[in-house]
């Protein structure tokens, strides 16, 4: 049975990519860190932070009035599910058409076309 992965706002992205990056921390910890980019309080920070526990996406341990938080999910288990989301609502699940947008879109390095290269051949080899 595979480990059932939130939606995650992207607001709550931004919460959660902090806590991937170093935990546990504090609110206080938090909102100093999405002051200057976002310009919320510190209140907004604890509504997101509220929302991300009762989703199971953060847990948290209680030292006094000081709750730490830490993340219950993986980073790379959230952006696989936002992939397939995305996949499927934009794409309708078809991932050649995807891929081919993104690669029209946008400029690659020689060194990025070598990796999509031996990407594909090793998939051809599965």
């Amino acid at each position: 049975m595979t480990k059932k992965i939130p939606k995650i706002s992207d607001a709550e992205w931004q919460v959660m990519k902090i806590l991937w990056h170093s935990s546990p921390q504090t609110s206080n910890e938090i909102a100093e860190k999405l002051a200057d980019p976002n310009n919320w309080n510190p209140r907004t920070v604890k509504t997101f932070l509220n929302r991300l526990v009762n989703k199971k996406a953060l847990g948290f341990k209680r030292e006094g009035r000081i709750y730490h938080y830490y993340p219950l999910i993986h980073e790379h288990e959230c952006t696989r599910e936002a992939r397939k989301s995305f996949l499927s609502r934009v794409y309708n699940g078809a991932l050649k058409p995807m891929l081919a947008a993104f690669l029209e879109d946008e400029k690659l390095t020689p060194a990025e076309i070598e990796e999509l290269k031996r990407i594909l051949e090793q998939k051809k080899e599965e």
